[in-house]
């Protein structure tokens, strides 16, 4: 049972991040609300109202018609335009940065609520209106139902005010740049706060049994109590294989087990592997270098031709290095004081690599960024770091960055900066 909601939770998590997650929730509460306020109207809510506060109950048929019509017409207006422009902030944050920050802007919860709420009043209003029968005589128009519509409509206008605010400010690099580094920056701390000492032991692995995927996709997160539990279980040792943010084939190895373990106990285990179509950051904090690195190239390109935007993504990248550094290359899941499971992650030296590499080629020719990762570099060196092997690694690259610089400019002043910026790395030797 506890594994069935585990597959049920890691539904839901792959669910929020699709753009028709909330308005579809939001639709199905306006459809229960209209039933609901159906039968509260069949109870008499409307007569008494009419008889206490008459101002607000409209007591006409053919006029609660016109006015839910008005609503609906509108509202479906407002939501076709509020969808057009979330296409528009996609295609525009495609062309300029780049397509790997989609994901993100789609699941944007604030859009996806308001479109919900747009969807979830014409729901409510059509089958309000539905209700309604214009005769007259003994039946009682309900316009208790008809007042909460025309309140739903005013709160969708002010949500639509809101919707263009925030859109405005959803397109601007700076903020884009700023939910990216929250999001690495609030899994890093997560991870921080769980790591464990990676001198601790390990048994070898080579001759353990391999077991393999079923499916593909990302390697988002796995459920790891329920991995531990499975261990305790089983008296076993698992090493998982892949690392977070990469793509999984089908049918290749995923994880080893100390012991050889029955089909039903691998099912377990794989279902605790959250595979996906799509990347995001608050599941993988090397998914933020990646897209940094990417805005800063675009920003470099000749079509886009922005090197303040790449300055300002650097600054952002210089200090999520700065917190990797904190972070061990190793890490382990652990159940009163034994290591049960192990799992890979990217090293700080490939995951400096894999980012300067696409840097270092597309910005080596532009001095003014050439300094700042000069900057970058002596500011890293600076800070702390939970292994020596990181400085070497910062010192490789710095290296690599001085060299290609060197190759790709030709002015006597520029010459110049690089040197005094290999000076102050002590890169001279």
């Amino acid at each position: 049972m506890k594994h069935f909601f585990n597959r049920i939770y890691i539904l839901f998590s792959n669910l929020q991040n699709k753009i028709a997650f909330y308005p579809s929730v939001f639709a199905i509460f306006g459809f229960l609300i209209a039933f609901l306020l159906i039968y509260i109207e069949n109870q008499g809510a409307s007569r008494y109202l009419l008889e206490h506060i008459p101002m607000l109950v409209v007591d006409n048929g053919n006029t609660a018609l016109s006015i839910l019509s008005v609503c609906i017409t509108g509202l479906i207006s407002m939501m076709v335009f509020s969808f057009s422009m979330v296409m528009v902030l996609l295609n525009q944050a495609a062309s300029n940065y780049s397509p790997r920050l989609l994901p993100g802007l789609i699941s944007d919860k604030n859009h996806q609520v308001i479109l919900g709420t747009y969807l979830a009043t014409i729901i409510y209003c059509i089958f309000v209106a539905v209700s309604i029968q214009p005769e007259e005589g003994s039946y009682q128009t309900p316009g208790f139902s008809v007042l909460l519509g025309i309140l739903f409509t005013v709160v969708c206008i002010a949500a639509f005010i809101y919707f263009i605010h925030n859109i405005s400010q959803s397109i601007q690099i700076n903020n884009i740049l700023d939910r990216i580094y929250n999001q690495a920056k609030t899994r890093l701390n997560f991870l921080l706060k769980n790591q464990e000492n990676e001198q601790q032991d390990f048994p070898d692995t080579d001759d353990w049994y391999n077991y393999h995927s079923e499916k593909s996709g990302y390697f988002q997160d796995l459920s790891s109590n329920n991995l531990l539990d499975i261990c305790r279980e089983n008296e076993t040792q698992i090493e998982i294989l892949p690392v977070k943010g990469i793509f999984i084939l089908s049918g290749i190895p995923l994880f080893k087990s100390k012991k050889e373990l029955d089909e039903e106990t691998v099912n377990k285990i794989l279902s605790n592997f959250n595979l996906a179509r799509g990347e995001m950051v608050n599941t993988s904090y090397v998914l933020a270098f990646k897209q940094i690195a990417e805005v800063i190239v675009k920003a470099m390109s000749p079509g886009v031709n922005d090197p303040g935007t790449a300055l300002n993504a650097l600054d952002y990248l210089t200090e999520l290095l700065a917190l990797r550094m904190q972070k061990v290359d190793k890490q382990i899941l652990k159940s009163d004081d034994q290591i049960l499971v192990k799992m890979r992650s990217v090293s700080f030296d490939e995951l400096l690599y894999q980012v300067m590499a696409s840097i270092r080629t597309y910005c080596k020719h532009d001095i003014i960024i050439v300094q700042k990762l000069g900057m970058m570099f002596y500011y890293l060196e600076s800070q702390k770091a939970i292994n020596e092997k990181y400085y070497e690694a910062l010192k490789t690259e710095a290296k690599n960055l001085i060299s290609d610089a060197k190759s790709a400019m030709k002015n006597e002043a520029d010459i110049k900066k690089i040197k005094a910026i290999e000076k102050q790395l002590n890169l001279e030797n």
